[in-house]
């Protein structure tokens, strides 16, 4: 993790990064953090090079130390209506728009920064190189794994649990099978194809 924010220092600086753009269905998640530098979290770090257990650890730590912190989403319906990249940037403007300290300077993880008022910065990688885009990234994946976890409940047989929405071999195949459910994305591809094929029967 390099020092990054070493050139923030004295500013009020917020890292910010969403979950779940990839997936066929669900929504995407953000969350923006406002590390607290005297009361440090160690083993940050890229949420998707950490083991679900030590996500888990790591996630009520960073919701007790941060200075603030704050977790947002853009619907799938949203999703659908302005494409998955302005939904993923509108997530994460929620996500700072909410937290409860307003930061002084924002780095969102990615090459794109959203059109809002906070000063920003786009960081590539930033998840592996800047600690509050990791705690960020930490918030987002586990509330997003989280949630679908739920939904394989009251979606049963399309394996959301395990894949949690990504267009794995069995998610495919179940939604040849199923169908799509009101959480998947129509806008994407292979969920817009089968739509499709279905009207043609």
């Amino acid at each position: 993790m390099e020092a990054f924010e070493s050139s923030y220092q004295g500013v009020l600086m917020a890292g910010t990064d969403e979950v779940g753009r990839g997936p066929l269905a669900g929504d995407v998640v953000a969350a923006a953090v406002i590390l607290d530098p005297n009361n440090p979290i160690e083993g940050l770090d890229d949420s998707k090079k950490l083991t679900e257990k030590k996500r888990e650890a790591l996630f009520p730590l960073i919701q007790e130390r941060a200075l603030s912190w704050c977790v947002a989403r853009a619907s799938v319906q949203e999703i659908d209506q302005i494409n998955i990249l302005q939904a993923s940037l509108l997530a994460m403007t929620r996500a700072v728009e909410g937290l409860a300290v307003q930061p002084e300077h924002v780095l969102v993880d990615g090459n794109k920064i959203p059109q809002w008022r906070y000063p920003a910065e786009a960081v590539v990688k930033g998840d592996s190189r800047v600690a509050a885009i990791a705690a960020a990234s930490i918030l987002a994946k586990v509330t997003r794994d989280r949630e679908m976890q739920a939904m394989d409940a009251v979606y049963p047989g399309y394996g959301l649990a395990g894949h949690k929405g990504y267009p794995t071999k069995v998610h495919m195949q179940a939604l040849e099978q199923l169908g799509p459910t009101p959480i998947h994305r129509r806008s994407f591809g292979p969920v817009k194809k089968l739509i499709e094929q279905l009207r043609l029967l």
